[in-house]
């Protein structure tokens, strides 16, 4: 099995705070009901919009906060879900059936197993026998 972050892309509308209607919460939450009832569905959550939230950037030594809004829309998050399915073609398949309009736009991105970490699993096995506790817990 393989774990993806769906991305959902944020609009004019989210960062306007916009929250869906009846009908768009309703047909979201038979989707997300599908995936759950699938065993695919590991999280997912709507975000505030990005006046409500910051950036730390990092340099120089210094950790510099910059509070939102941000203004580049396009590069802005509005939710997201984290799904295990078999193979990227499966995630796919299953975000395609997602109940957005026209215009709206979902990233799949993998996320990293230990396996993708090759020998390093050796060089540094704290870090990943650390990974390991905390995933038997959750």
């Amino acid at each position: 099995h393989m774990r993806f972050m769906v991305l959902v892309k944020a609009n004019a509308k989210s960062e306007a705070g916009v929250l869906p209607n009846e009908k768009e919460l309703a047909a979201m939450g038979k989707f997300n009901d599908e995936l759950i009832k699938a065993g695919v569905l590991l999280a997912g959550e709507g975000l505030h919009a990005s006046s409500k939230g910051a950036r730390i950037k990092f340099g120089g030594g210094k950790r510099t906060v910059v509070d939102g809004p941000f203004a580049e829309t396009k590069e802005l998050l509005a939710g997201f879900w984290l799904v295990q399915v078999k193979s990227r073609e499966e995630a796919i398949e299953w975000f395609k059936r997602a109940p957005f309009p026209d215009g709206e736009e979902l990233e799949l991105r993998q996320v990293f197993e230990e396996a993708d970490f090759g020998d390093l699993v050796a060089k540094a096995p704290a870090v990943f026998e650390a990974e390991r506790e905390f995933r038997a817990k959750s």
